[in-house]
């Protein structure tokens, strides 16, 4: 992506259902100036009233899913696979217009997403791309969950995760990956998310799942999988909560110069992981693309 910001090179749009609220939305996604970083606007609230920043200190809720919102109470939910696939892309700002409080699930993937933007092409900007390095470890441990960051000796993302699951269909799985240029759309975008059958109505008296389906999700029952299709990978498990992590790091405000390991990882620690690193001074520091590493307490003091 070289050291430059990007945006898209043209507003690009595209609409189906939230997965838990059942609604339909249609998002449409526009180029932003420099230094915008990902900004949603809700369009179906009172004007002045829709805007919501992108970003750990707005997560609002991380219950089967990333919900950000604003100091009006307008929210955004299941924010993630979208985040991800801008991550992938390497797109530093843009502006997500959306009428309905969930980013529709389209298949349970970032593959629309990334194809989408993709499509709409990427433009470079004139600022150069600033990044999170990480400079200490920093670890966040939640009974059997547990996360951390740890510095890397160049500039790129490396993630490692490993899930541990009762249910032999999902079994032990593990992944580590290099977050480079291809490598997103290559091993992760496809993946969808996944859930049990026997969790469906009880989600549902929740208000939750209303619009899942086996066209959006890998539903899991007694006898294994139930997809007609069945997985578009064997491990397609792992490699959905690498996909969540992408998006959930990217909620830090910029790429992450860093390694991320987790074990059973998920929203919750995912963003107590990255509130953790930012209320830590001296765990990381801002960084130009192509620039040396600024102390982290004069830049702080002037954000």
């Amino acid at each position: 992506m070289g050291d430059m910001q990007h945006t898209l090179a043209k507003a690009v749009s595209c609409a189906g259902v939230g997965v838990h609220s059942g609604v339909r939305a249609r998002l449409n996604l526009r180029p932003a100036p420099v230094n915008t970083g990902i900004v949603f606007l809700r369009t179906d609230v009172p004007k002045g009233t829709g805007t919501v920043l992108a970003h750990a200190e707005t997560v609002s809720d991380t219950q089967l899913g990333t919900t950000i919102a604003n100091e009006h109470g307008v929210s955004v939910a299941v924010v993630e696979h979208l985040l991800a696939a801008i991550a992938g892309l390497g797109i530093d700002n843009l502006i997500v217009e959306i009428d309905a409080q969930e980013v529709p699930i389209m298949d349970g993937s970032s593959s629309v997403f990334y194809e989408l933007m993709m499509l709409a092409g990427l433009k470079a900007q004139g600022a150069l791309r600033r990044r999170i390095r990480v400079l200490e470890k920093v670890e966040v441990i939640d009974g059997p969950k547990r996360a951390s960051l740890s510095p890397v000796a160049d500039d790129s993302l490396t993630m490692r995760a490993r899930i541990e699951y009762t249910d032999q269909t999902i079994g032990v799985q593990q992944m580590a990956l290099r977050l480079v240029p291809g490598s997103f759309a290559r091993d992760l975008a496809f993946a969808r998310t996944f859930g049990f059958a026997r969790d469906v109505d009880m989600l549902r008296s929740m208000g939750l799942a209303r619009g899942g389906s086996l066209e959006n999700a890998v539903v899991i029952g007694d006898e294994g999988i139930m997809n007609p299709e069945g997985l578009r990978v064997e491990d397609e498990f792992i490699r959905h909560k690498m996909l969540d992590a992408v998006g959930d790091l990217m909620l830090a405000g910029a790429p992450i110069a860093g390694a991320y390991d987790a074990v059973q990882p998920g929203h919750a620690i995912n963003n107590k992981l990255v509130r953790a690193l930012l209320a830590n001074p001296s765990a990381w520091c801002w960084e130009e693309a192509g620039k040396p590493a600024e102390a982290a307490e004069n830049i702080r003091a002037a954000v």
